[in-house]
C-alpha cells in the first residue's frame, strides 16, 4: 500500500473518530494509530530512495537533453557556417566567370574589329582595282567604237592600234 493511501485512511479513522464531549478532540485507539504511523516510517525510507533515485534520472536525462541540445545548436552553427562559406564560393565563382566572360566578349569585339577593318581594306583594294578594270573596259570599248564610228563615216579600213601604244601616245601627248 502506498503512503498517500495510509495517510488517507489514518485521516478517514480520524474523522471517523468518537469526539470526545465539550472538547475538539477525539478517541482513537492508541495502538492502532501507532502501528499505522510506525508502517508509514518503514516505508517512507523506501520511498524517499525511490523519490531520490527518480529525479537523478530526471537530472540524468535533462543533462543529457542539454547536451544533445547543445550538440544539435553546434551542429547547425558548422552547417549555417558552410552554407555561408558556399554562398561565398559561388558567389566568387560568379563574379569571376562575369569577369572571363566580359573579357572574352571584349576581346571577341576587338578581334572582330581587326577582321572587319581588313575586309575592308581588302574590298578597298579590290574595289579600286575593278575601278581600274572598268575604266580600262570602258576604254577599250570606246576605242572600238570609236573606230566602228570612223570606219562607218570613211568606209576605209583603219590600222589596228596596240593598246600600249595608243596609252602610250596619249600618256607623251602625240
Amino acid at each position: 500500500m502506498e503512503i498517500h493511501d495510509q495517510l488517507d485512511e489514518l485521516s478517514t479513522l480520524l474523522e471517523s473518530a468518537r469526539a470526545v464531549p465539550m472538547s475538539a478532540s477525539c478517541m482513537v485507539n492508541r495502538e492502532d494509530l501507532l502501528a499505522r504511523l510506525d508502517q508509514i516510517r518503514r516505508q517512507l525510507p523506501a520511498d524517499l530512495e525511490r523519490a531520490d533515485s527518480l529525479l537523478a534520472d530526471a537530472e540524468g536525462v535533462i543533462a543529457t537533453a542539454h547536451r544533445k541540445g547543445d550538440e544539435i545548436i553546434a551542429g547547425a552553427h558548422e552547417e549555417k557556417m558552410r552554407l555561408v562559406a558556399e554562398t561565398e564560393v559561388l558567389a566568387q565563382a560568379e563574379r569571376e566567370a562575369g569577369r572571363i566572360v566580359g573579357a572574352a566578349q571584349t576581346e571577341a569585339d576587338r578581334v572582330q574589329r581587326e577582321i572587319d577593318d581588313y575586309i575592308d581594306a581588302k574590298l578597298a583594294n579590290f574595289e579600286l582595282v575593278l575601278t581600274k578594270t572598268l575604266e580600262a573596259v570602258a576604254r577599250g570599248r570606246d576605242k572600238i567604237a570609236g573606230r566602228r564610228a570612223v570606219e562607218e563615216l570613211s568606209g576605209i579600213a583603219l590600222p589596228d592600234f596596240d593598246e600600249d601604244q595608243a596609252s602610250d601616245d596619249a600618256d607623251s601627248g602625240r
